[in-house]
């Protein structure tokens, strides 16, 4: 738009001024019949308008009456100050002030803050996938469709997903189960990742990333008071969307703890100890689990697996499997495989009563789309009653981001090797995967060679979670400030360094134990610099509380 000149500009504003003026003496001259039509509730039109809020004894009274306001701290729901989400915490918040502060020219030890407290790939510089953003920009703008610069195949899947949009259009709302094409592509992608197990794409909801379908379920499945109270079981460490989420709804956490002496695995005699224990105070009814591990970054095997959903079958437990990093294996002999195609193999007596939801999401795997807020969630073993009630739940958000939904086809139907972008797409995914696996050896052999740190194998997902030695000096002084001692370690890390990580206390750990989590996104050098930074500073924080510099007890 051009603006008008300054002269045009004043003629409207005097015009328009004029107008105004003119309406004001109409509206006197006419009181009387405008009052015949106004409805009885209102008052005089000297009441109302303009003229109520100009007058200097209205401006007076304006000035000597403050408005409390309605929502304070003490008027605000409980259940959202209970919510915490260390990801995005307090060391978060001190890392984008000390950013200001750069940026603003202020004097920092450093030159920059690196961090490394969240999975956003494409945030530490990871390359988007070439195909996937074709395929998104094509339905986003369809005139793209008659470019030389865009492959045949990115074209047609373009135009598969817009012909199952409102008036071809990715603007207009979906279904609020989502795309019915592409959650026909999810459903055969299932199947083939499972090795021929069925799926049907009736049980696909389409999600605003994997969080949303969780939080769903979680919302079908929490009711009852007191002892009635839904008990979910959430293993520890975990991601904080499941205490935040509970807290909010008011559940009951129950945690059970994975072995750190045996890599993070998943012991079933200890889902019974946190089981029984629960049942004096809540109804236990749920059971997460997160496959490939976050924060942990183990892969669980087939046989625990096995356990944890005879367990489940046992109990009468619902099983929630978190499988949003079923792309990123990395070490040696360790194996994705997916709640569902066990449960299948386990025999029909479970794969046709045990109710199950899975979910993936663009965020992670070797994609890191995590703007895009694509997902899908299957549900298994849904009482058909109760799948009417999901989706009545799903359809009061009218639907996830139709971009979001057009990403997450990609990811579940990428290019055949008969097709014109195959290679190309082979060749980026194998980077990413492979550069990857290379960071997680490096991060694990890095943190082991620093006396008073021990860092697990780093099997899967995108994350590290070492264990550390911090001295009783140390914890005291952190008592003193209020604060847990692995928050102090971290808070002085990003101070001293501008390593941004977050203290293991937001994931939970067993008391005495302190860790922090930091993902292995930051490029390779950027990544070195990162874990050298940590050892220097380690072995300055083990001398200045008088540490005994030991590698901590498994």
């Amino acid at each position: 738009m051009h603006r008008l000149p300054s002269s045009a500009n004043r003629s409207l504003i005097a015009g328009a001024l004029e107008q105004y003026q003119a309406l004001v003496m109409r509206r006197k001259s006419q009181s009387v019949r405008q009052e015949s039509v106004r409805f009885k509730t209102q008052g005089p039109i000297e009441s109302y308008g303009l003229k109520r809020y100009s007058t200097r004894e209205a401006a007076v009274a304006a000035k000597s009456k403050i408005r409390e306001k309605t929502l304070t701290m003490e008027t605000l729901n409980p259940q959202v100050k209970a919510v915490e989400y260390a990801v995005r915490g307090p060391i978060v918040m001190k890392a984008d002030e000390i950013e200001r502060c750069l940026r603003e020219g202020g004097k920092q030890p450093f030159t920059e803050v690196i961090k490394a407290n969240i999975g956003d790939a494409h945030a530490m510089g990871q390359r988007p996938i070439t195909f996937l953003r074709q395929v998104v920009a094509l339905c986003t703008f369809p005139e793209l469709m008659d470019s030389p610069s865009f492959p045949e195949d990115a074209k047609q899947r373009a135009h598969r997903i817009l012909q199952g949009c409102g008036g071809t259009s990715l603007g207009s709302y979906s279904a609020s189960q989502g795309v019915e094409c592409i959650r026909r592509d999810v459903a055969a992608y299932i199947e083939q990742r499972d090795q021929g197990v069925p799926s049907d794409y009736d049980n696909i909801y389409l999600t605003t990333g994997a969080s949303d379908g969780i939080v769903s379920i979680l919302r079908m499945l929490v009711s009852g008071q007191g002892p009635s109270r839904t008990g979910v079981m959430i293993p520890i460490p975990q991601y904080p969307l499941y205490s935040a989420a509970l807290a909010e709804m008011e559940a009951v956490q129950v945690n059970y703890y994975l072995d750190e002496g045996n890599c993070w695995a998943l012991d079933v005699n200890e889902l019974h100890r946190a089981y029984q224990a629960a049942k004096e105070h809540c109804l236990p009814r749920v059971i997460c689990i997160i496959n490939p591990g976050n924060p942990t970054g183990q892969v669980q095997s087939r046989k625990c697996i096995e356990e944890v959903l005879h367990f489940a079958y046992e109990e009468n437990l619902f099983v929630l499997s978190d499988e949003v990093y079923q792309d990123n294996v990395y070490a040696s002999g360790c194996q994705f495989h997916s709640f569902k195609k066990v449960l299948y193999e386990m025999g029909p007596e479970y794969f046709n009563s045990v109710e199950l939801a899975s979910f993936h999401s663009t965020s992670k795997g070797y994609t890191g789309e995590c703007g895009f807020r694509g997902g899908y969630m299957e549900v298994l073993n849904l009482d058909p009653e109760v799948k009417a009630q999901l989706l009545k739940l799903r359809s009061v958000q009218l639907c996830p981001p139709v971009s979001g939904q057009a990403a997450m086809d990609v990811i579940v139907n990428p290019p055949q090797p008969h097709e014109p972008s195959f290679a190309s797409f082979q060749q980026e995914k194998a980077a990413v995967l492979g550069e990857l696996a290379d960071k997680a050896k490096l991060t694990e052999e890095i943190l082991n060679s620093v006396p008073g740190i021990h860092c697990n194998p780093v099997q899967g997902a995108m994350y590290a979670f070492p264990r550390l030695f911090i001295p009783p000096k140390a914890v005291e002084q952190a008592t003193a400030l209020g604060m847990k001692p692995d928050m102090l370690y971290c808070l002085r890390l990003l101070e001293e360094t501008g390593i941004c990580l977050v203290p293991g206390s937001g994931f939970g750990q067993r008391d005495g134990t302190y860790h922090f989590r930091m993902t292995i996104l930051p490029s390779k050098d950027k990544l070195k610099v990162l874990l050298d930074k940590v050892r220097d500073f380690h072995i300055q924080f083990l001398k200045e509380y008088e540490g005994t510099v030991e590698a901590p007890q498994q």
